[in-house]
């Protein structure tokens, strides 16, 4: 029940990993990355909001605010 939840929080935590790492060296693609970014947190905290658990809730929480200042980034 909980497989897809996981696989996305992995995936998830390896994007905003790398776009850190891209963001903190200047990197051109940083903005594109971002928006690549924001399609996976989106996805992530959808996914997480089905699931009443607590942390799950925090997590979709903090997942769907990350997409958000993707997207604004992305924007730039």
């Amino acid at each position: 029940m909980m497989v897809r939840c996981i696989e996305l929080d992995r995936d998830c935590a390896d994007i905003c990993s790398l776009a850190a790492q891209f963001m903190s060296r200047g990197s051109t693609y940083a903005v594109k990355l971002c928006a690549f970014r924001a399609d996976i947190c989106q996805a992530c905290g959808d996914e997480c909001f089905k699931h009443k658990a607590g942390h799950c809730q925090q997590c979709a929480k903090g997942c769907h605010k990350c997409a958000e200042e993707c997207r604004k980034m992305a924007k730039k």
